[in-house]
């Protein structure tokens, strides 16, 4: 190949790349713009509700979360009761989010120590209309104790137990115009004057729980479907402080649950109430340009009876932070 047809090459190759760059340019200004756009809507009420005046901000996030699960009932005439936790899990994250839409890298010391074996997976969305959670944890290392009438109480040994959990919470809020639950869990949202709100709530809960040891074996499925309402508050006690609380009860009205200890059937009547309640807080200081705060999920669910077989659950995650807007 002459010099003139490697000339050639280069200027065609020079002049391609080129081009996909200014489509690459192009498409990001169009995104830009797009969400700038849908971030400026004015579509509350301004009294109450307001944005930050930087689109982008970084948060450092200290997490911590935890499950428990207390099982009780009566067998062939004799009370039983069992109460299982857990290890604790503390992760650390940062987390960027540009013109209300965000992503977060989360690292957890003790797993890359070797001392930590369990998975989960947070995803969330808090939106002033509408959001939530979903949770969904794979523990093999609860423990705790198991006692029933007439026989002394019997420590759970670590890893006798394994158990996955969904967790699916949403809310739809009626007065999302003066009532922001991003203001209290993403911070995208200023809130200016306290405002509260009737909060529609949905709840699904499904658990798959395996215990073996020498005495024998227990398989436990549950899939429970809630709907209910709720309220949430945020008071604004000072400039730039936001307390945040809410609590949304759903009832159970759809249940798929049942126990099998050593091959024989244990029936989960179902027996209203049955509950799945979740509840939130937060507290969060705003400054000029950063701003610092803790929050707080609680999840408590309810299937069963205690004169037949309950089952309650119970799953937390809480988190210290602290972010500067840019």
């Amino acid at each position: 190949m002459n010099r003139f047809a490697l000339y050639i090459l280069f200027a065609m190759s020079v002049f391609t790349t080129n081009i996909h760059a200014q489509k690459m340019k192009s498409l990001v200004h169009k995104a830009d713009s797009l969400l700038t756009q849908k971030y400026q809507r004015n579509n509350f009420d301004t009294n109450y509700i307001s944005r930050p005046e930087s689109k982008l901000s970084l948060t450092a996030r200290l997490n911590f979360s935890g499950a428990r699960i207390r099982n009780e009932g009566i067998h062939e005439g004799m009370h039983f009761e069992s109460k299982v936790d857990a290890n604790y899990k503390a992760t650390l994250s940062v987390g960027v989010n540009y013109a209300g839409v965000g992503m977060s890298l989360a690292l957890n010391p003790a797993k890359l120590a070797g001392k930590y074996h369990d998975f989960e997976l947070n995803l969330t969305k808090y939106g002033n209309r509408w959001g939530g959670e979903i949770t969904y944890q794979d523990a093999k290392n609860f423990k705790g104790w198991f006692e029933m009438d007439g026989a002394p109480r019997r420590d759970l040994s670590d890893e006798l137990m394994k158990v996955r959990t969904l967790n699916v919470n949403f809310y739809y809020a009626l007065n999302h115009r003066r009532f922001s639950y991003s203001a209290a869990f993403s911070q995208t949202y200023l809130q200016r004057r306290s405002a509260g709100s009737l909060l529609l709530a949905a709840s699904y809960q499904g658990q798959w729980g395996d215990a073996e040891s020498s005495e024998g074996y227990m398989k436990l499925r549950m899939n429970n479907i809630g709907i209910g309402c709720g309220y949430g508050h945020n008071f604004v006690p000072g400039k730039q402080w936001l307390l945040h609380i809410s609590a949304l009860p759903t009832f159970i009205v759809h249940s798929r649950s049942s126990a099998n200890v050593n091959g024989q059937r244990v029936p989960i009547h179902y027996h209203f109430p049955e509950v799945i309640i979740t509840g939130r807080g937060a507290v969060i200081k705003n400054f000029k340009r950063t701003f610092v705060g803790a929050s707080m999920v609680f999840t408590f669910t309810n299937i069963g009876y205690r004169k037949d077989v309950s089952i309650e659950n119970i799953k937390w995650h809480s988190r210290l932070f602290y972010g500067v807007r840019l």
